[in-house]
This record gives C-alpha cells, sequence and structure tokens, in this order.
C-alpha cells in the first residue's frame, strides 16, 4: 500500500479506507505572502487570474509539500456572481462581502442567467484545468466554495438572514433554498472543470451564529441536498466550537468534516462521528500555524494524528503571513510520526 498516490491516499483517508498513512493537506485557503513573493502570484491578482491562481496554490504544493492543490482562496467567488459587491482585499486581506442584493426583501430574486459564465467563477474553473494539467492525474485537486448558508447570508446580510431565521421562515428557507441550487451548480461544474473534492466553508453555520435547533430543521436538510447533489467526494469546514452541531454535522453526507482546534478533544469528536464522517484539521491556524515555533507545530501535529484524526490539515484557512516554513513543519511532523 506504500505506493499509493497522493489522489488514492486522500480518497480513501476521506471514504474512511485504509490507507498507508494519514494524509496531510489543507482543505481550506492556502495562499501566503511568502509564496506569492516566490512565484509571483500576489493577492489581489491572483483571486481574478486564472494563472495566476493555479500558480500560487500549486506552489503550496510543491514547496510545502502540502498532499493537495486548492483553488480558490476566498468565500466571495459564488456571492459576487450573485450581486454582492466585493472588496477584493489586498495581499495580505482576503476578498469580502460588502452589500448584498437582497438585504431587505427577496423581491425581483432571480439566477443570473448565465451563473457559471459571471464574474469570476470562469478564472476558478479554468485554474482547476490548469492545475490538473500541470500536476496530472495523481495528485487531489480541491476545489474550495462558501456554503449554501454563508451565501444566503452574504445574498441577504447576515442580520437580516438572523432575523429571518426568527421571523419570517418563508424568507428564511426561500434564501436557502435558492443559495442551494447555486452552490450545486457551482461545485458541480468544478468537479467537472477537475476537482476530486469540494471542500465547502459555511461559517454562517456556526453555533456562534445559528442556534443547534436551526442547524438541525433547517440547515441540515439543505447541507444534505448539496452533498447529495455534487459528484465528488465532499468536505464540510464550519468555523468555531462545532461540539453542539457535530451529531448533526455527521449526518449531512458529507465525507469529510474539517473543525478547528475549539472542539477540542479530537478522540471525543471521532466517537461523535463514527462511521458517519472522516475527521479533517485541526492545527490552529492563528495560534500554531501562523505563530511557529516549528517544535510547537510538530508536537501538536503529532498529537492529533496519536488521537486518530484522519486527514491533518489546518484548522481553519491558512494566515496570509504564515511562514513556509511553517507549513513543512506540519508535513515534515506526519512524516516523522510514521518514520
Amino acid at each position: 500500500m506504500s505506493d499509493m498516490t497522493l489522489k488514492e491516499r486522500l480518497l480513501n483517508a476521506l471514504e474512511g479506507k485504509k490507507v498507508d498513512k494519514v494524509p496531510v493537506c489543507s482543505v481550506t485557503q492556502t495562499g501566503i505572502v511568502e509564496l506569492m513573493d516566490e512565484v509571483g502570484a500576489p493577492w489581489p491578482e491572483a483571486h481574478s487570474d486564472a494563472g495566476l491562481m493555479a500558480k500560487l496554490a500549486i506552489a503550496n504544493h510543491e514547496l510545502s509539500g502540502l498532499e493537495a492543490v486548492r483553488v480558490p482562496y476566498c468565500l466571495t467567488v459564488l456571492a459576487q456572481a450573485m450581486g454582492c459587491e466585493v472588496n477584493m482585499g489586498t495581499k495580505n486581506r482576503q476578498p469580502s462581502v460588502t452589500a448584498h442584493p437582497y438585504p431587505k426583501d427577496l423581491e425581483g430574486l432571480k439566477m443570473p442567467d448565465n451563473l457559471l459564465g459571471t464574474g469570476r467563477i470562469p478564472a476558478v474553473l479554468e485554474a482547476i484545468k490548469i492545475i490538473r494539467d500541470k500536476v496530472g492525474p495523481d495528485v487531489p485537486v480541491i476545489g474550495g466554495m462558501e456554503g449554501p448558508v454563508t451565501l444566503a447570508s452574504d445574498l441577504s446580510s447576515v442580520k437580516s438572514f438572523m432575523k429571518w431565521s426568527l421571523k419570517k421562515p418563508e424568507l428564511f428557507e426561500q434564501i436557502l433554498d435558492f443559495a442551494t441550487e447555486a452552490t450545486v451548480a457551482y461545485a458541480n461544474a468544478m468537479v467537472e472543470a477537475g476537482a476530486d473534492i469540494i471542500s465547502v466553508a459555511d461559517p454562517v453555520a456556526s453555533p456562534d451564529l445559528m442556534s443547534p435547533d436551526t442547524y438541525k430543521t433547517e440547515l441540515e436538510p439543505r447541507l444534505q441536498k448539496f452533498s447529495g447533489s455534487v459528484n465528488s467526494v465532499t468536505v464540510l469546514h464550519i468555523c468555531g466550537n462545532v461540539n453542539p452541531i457535530l451529531n448533526y454535522m455527521a449526518d449531512c453526507g458529507f465525507e469529510g468534516l474539517s473543525v478547528e482546534e475549539k472542539i477540542g478533544s479530537v478522540k471525543k469528536a471521532k466517537e461523535v462521528l463514527g462511521t458517519r464522517a472522516r475527521l479533517v484539521g485541526n492545527i490552529s491556524s492563528p495560534f500554531t500555524l501562523l505563530p511557529g515555533p516549528v517544535d510547537k507545530i510538530k508536537a501538536e501535529a503529532k498529537q492529533v494524528l496519536a488521537d486518530g484524526v484522519d486527514v491533518l490539515a489546518p484548522g481553519c484557512g491558512i494566515a496570509p503571513m504564515t511562514p513556509l516554513a511553517n507549513i513543512k513543519a506540519m508535513v515534515e511532523a506526519r512524516d516523522e510520526y510514521y518514520a
């Protein structure tokens, strides 16, 4: 089994099959300033230019040893294509949604005529094709995107979305269904372009913002619809301490669940999941990977491996100022663990 390709190892790990060793990658954002300088693919240009987007993503795989290539670098691509205004950020700050098309009601709610040809979506799809061509068939390509819950809140504004969840359930359900339809279409377009895995980050589904009861009754059915409609292996990432909803997350049909260090015990989380999903994570991006030192990163990574994580990965998006040496240390820790 030691001659497994990187793709076989990661897909096997996410599907609960045997692997020779736990894969190490990032299912969340991978762009760092050091690599932007190294390969000449800086933000914000690399958010819109397919060639630069692909170059920066491949660089992290080739230079740090992460065992997958993931694009893009933000959670605003679909939101922007559907009418949100987006600030494209800076070299070390990701794009963010600044204005919403439906902040008061859903009058005029309509899917763009050519959604997959709108905004930056064509650049992302082209970048995936470039990556697949350059890394070949044996390296896994991960397409990242905002989840249906986060997209719904971007279209309506978090304030309206949360208010509707309590006072206007018909609007809440309508915007969720609309967003779910769009996320499925975009995800399947990424798969068609060459992505092996779709990684959905849905921070607004966190217990920090939505109650576990709302997750169970309203969000879970939409996430189930998403995972059941996308033609690939899927991973769900939700920020924060997700212990109150981890059991529900495991029922959403995603092969992998990506979690932060805030969940505490990896062993307990694995017990909750059982055979329903595999655990991805959970090296702290802000408190371990970003500041280091290397010894701390390696100790934390080896502990997570010992506790039974299925895929070793950052617990959230890699901070843009993270040194390349710190990402390498996470990969080296996995190698040392199996030496």
